[in-house]
């Protein structure tokens, strides 16, 4: 008998690192919680996600005098929960869903917070790091600041394929998120359309002449393209459909063409199905 192995088997039993370990199984709808067997009657229970339903959670953790808790970082999810579970005093684990998928023994008739549960009473849970007071706020800002830079980037190339699709070269002799693209786009949105007016709103320091500027900024304008890039949906946009469609004339407007012809294609169905018609 090989000595190692019989060693191995004396000693199988994991000490429990964290007694009183409570696991969540964090969803969009629903909280599945979970705690020892010998804690309550049912130690699984479901809660809801509204603000009543989180506190009734913390509730009955503190019932069942649990310490520690663990759930995994799904999605924004767990934010709710992970800060009144903060707030009450209860060490929370945050941990990623692969470290508990990675680990090997899970039985088909476990629930997940059932699992995590007995994987975190056995300490086999790496938390992730969470900050907390003004590092948690500044992190916030940060990637708030991020964010923003991303969405200011894809707005850029937005507003740079409107002036494309109207063969105003403006990002060819001045930087258009600079002070004197800023006045030429303000220009254009607000009706200017001469070159020449507009390229004497170039600022001192472009490096483009006045007479550059104009060239490239003759183009065609159109209407259609002018909106895309610098208004919102629920005010401007909304507006500019409404006036467009009440102003014009039903022949100068491509929607309605649509309805003639469906309709004029009823008619001649109608007439081919009615001989009195077809005579006619």
């Amino acid at each position: 008998m090989n000595p190692k192995r019989s060693k191995s088997k004396g000693g199988g039993n994991m000490p429990m690192v964290h007694p009183n370990a409570a696991a969540i199984d964090v969803g969009a709808t629903m909280h599945m919680a979970a705690v020892r067997a010998d804690r309550a009657p049912e130690p699984v229970h479901s809660f809801g996600t509204f603000t009543a339903d989180l506190h009734r959670l913390v509730d009955w953790f503190t019932e069942c005098g649990v310490e520690t808790v663990v759930m995994e970082s799904t999605s924004v999810y767990w934010i709710p929960i992970f800060e009144l579970l903060d707030a009450r005093g209860f060490t929370v684990f945050i941990v990623n869903a692969r470290d508990a998928k990675h680990l090997p023994g899970r039985k088909t008739d476990v629930s997940d917070a059932q699992w995590l549960q007995r994987l975190h009473s056995f300490g086999l849970l790496r938390a992730s790091f969470q900050p907390k007071g003004q590092i948690a706020e500044l992190r916030a800002y940060v990637r708030q600041r991020e964010r923003l830079l991303e969405y200011a980037a894809s707005h850029i190339q937005h507003m740079q394929k409107a002036l494309t699709k109207m063969n105003l070269q403006l990002h060819h002799v001045a930087d258009m998120t600079g002070a004197t693209g800023l006045r030429i786009m303000r220009a254009v949105v607000a009706g200017e359309r001469d070159p020449e007016a507009l390229a004497r709103l170039r600022h001192y320091s472009c490096h483009s002449s006045a007479e550059t500027i104009a060239k490239a900024l003759t183009g065609s304008i159109l209407t259609m393209s002018i909106p895309a890039p610098w208004c919102r949906w629920d005010s401007s946009c909304g507006k500019r459909i409404t006036r467009q469609f009440a102003n014009e004339p039903v022949q100068s407007r491509r929607t309605p063409v649509l309805i003639s012809c469906s309709s004029q294609i009823s008619q001649r169905a109608q007439r081919r199905s009615s001989p009195a018609l077809s005579r006619a």
